[in-house]
């Protein structure tokens, strides 16, 4: 066969189809780096807790005392003597108003053994009636442990020449209990302590550190601008969330101190005051204090009734400032999503306790401010806005 007649047509081969690229609005590797950084973001505060609590809380207390500093200054006062004076002001009130409540205090204190007595009684049966629930469960309780015991004994005894071992449970030590109160006691007056300094040294420095924050933003004035206007609205909106929250505290307080003493509750200005207090604690505060004055009313009175009535008036206060007044005069400084304003007190909750849930919505605030003017985070602005 010859080599011209022996050439061996190859078959077509199809063109390849064309490649459609798909032009994904996000890029997966940045995403993966952002949450990557978003987690060591977030375990990075739970570790360094211990500074950066102090910290915002001195921060947040600045931004409160600074008005009056600054009219005092205007008065001729030094700033750091005008600083001094009113943080050493400040922290005498509320010692003296903590000494005037301390015989109150003290006699709820002390109330409390006869308190509890009163308890035992009224969960006993009375004579000639049935079991009550409550010794039900505690019979069905010890009734499991004897059975338990009983299984226990049932075991093969031990073989010859072996030594039985015993564990002993180790004995209450009250001593332990007091030194590691006494440590936390020491651990919580210090973080005061720093929180104070902190709080008298940002107040006295003045605006030093926001000249600071307009030089570093950049050489543009735009960028100062920019600066300047994201400072001004952080500044006045934790002024104003912190009067929003200082205001329904004292309604609560006065409120809660009025209602009790009119029903007769022992102690009524004292609670008054813990109302006030924990009206600050987003959510959980008025659940705790509704569910403490319940039980106390049940204590006094020896009723239900009593006791359903004391938690109810309580429940009616903190559900009239913490869903009507609290919510409108906080849009209204805050132009904030309500259920954002949630989740992330949620999250800070869970992130540093109560402390986070004190911080939280002013740390959503300062990120709002950022955001709305940064032009890659307004969409986050957008999010976190009503």
């Amino acid at each position: 066969m010859q080599d011209g007649d022996s050439t061996a047509t190859a078959p077509d081969l199809e063109p390849e189809p064309q490649r459609v690229h798909l032009h994904m609005p996000v890029d997966v590797r940045s995403v993966s780096l952002a949450v990557i950084a978003l987690l060591a973001a977030v375990y990075m505060l739970h570790w360094a807790s211990a500074v950066f609590i102090p910290l915002l809380l001195g921060v947040m207390f600045s931004y409160a005392l600074s008005p009056a500093v600054d009219w005092l200054q205007r008065w001729h006062i030094p700033r750091a003597l005008g600083a001094g004076v009113l943080l050493i002001a400040v922290l005498g009130g509320l010692a003296s108003m903590v000494y005037s409540l301390s015989d109150d205090a003290t006699a709820l204190v002390e109330s409390l053994p006869d308190a509890a007595q009163k308890l035992r009684q009224s969960l006993r049966a009375k004579p000639g009636a049935s079991e009550s629930p409550f010794e039900k469960v505690q019979k069905a309780a010890a009734q499991i442990e004897q059975a338990a015991d009983e299984s226990g004994s049932a075991a093969p005894a031990a073989g010859k020449g072996v030594t039985r071992v015993q564990i002993e449970r180790p004995r209450f030590n009250i001593k332990d209990y007091l030194w590691s109160g006494t440590l936390g006691l020491v651990g919580l007056i210090g973080q005061a302590l720093v929180v104070c300094f902190i709080t008298y040294f940002l107040v006295a420095s003045g605006d030093s550190f926001r000249r600071k924050m307009v030089t570093i933003a950049g050489p543009r004035f735009s960028q100062k601008k920019i600066t300047i206007q994201a400072l001004d609205e952080i500044t006045d909106q934790i002024q104003r969330y912190l009067l929003v929250q200082i205001f329904t505290s004292v309604l609560v307080g006065v409120a809660t101190w009025v209602a009790f003493l009119w029903i007769g509750l022992d102690h009524a200005a004292v609670w008054g005051v813990a109302a006030a207090v924990l009206n600050l604690v987003p959510y959980l505060g008025s659940i705790a204090i509704t569910g403490g004055l319940a039980l106390v009313g049940f204590l006094q009175f020896g009723t239900l009734d009593m006791a359903l009535l004391i938690g109810g008036v309580s429940l009616l206060i903190h559900t009239i400032s913490g869903y009507l007044l609290t919510p409108w005069l906080t849009s209204r400084a805050s132009r904030m999503n309500p259920v954002v304003i949630f989740v992330g007190v949620l999250s800070w909750g869970w992130l540093w306790g109560i402390w986070g849930l004190l911080l939280g919505v002013p740390i959503l605030m300062v990120v709002k401010a950022v955001c709305d003017r940064v032009d890659d985070l307004k969409p986050i602005g957008e999010l976190l806005g009503a």
